[in-house]
């Protein structure tokens, strides 16, 4: 983690079929739901995280990366 600038890209990587996509974050609010693209789940976070990048993502959502957690939630 840094208090520098966030990295914006991800690969998500969808839990019941293995597919990943290449993402960028959005900086301005977590992003809650995704779906799969290829066996079209919709991902929600897991317990205890504030985003599916954050569940499902190579990196960690920005505000997350920023150390000052999620503008969306009260993590």
């Amino acid at each position: 983690m840094t208090t520098g600038t966030p990295t914006l890209e991800s690969v998500l990587t969808c839990p019941h079929c293995g597919h990943a996509r290449h993402e960028t974050m959005p900086t301005d609010a977590c992003q809650f739901f995704y779906e799969c693209e290829q066996c079209k789940a919709l991902l929600r976070p897991k317990a205890g995280d504030c985003c599916v990048f954050c569940s499902y993502g190579s990196v960690k959502c920005p505000p997350v990366q920023m150390l000052r957690g999620c503008s969306s939630c009260s993590t």
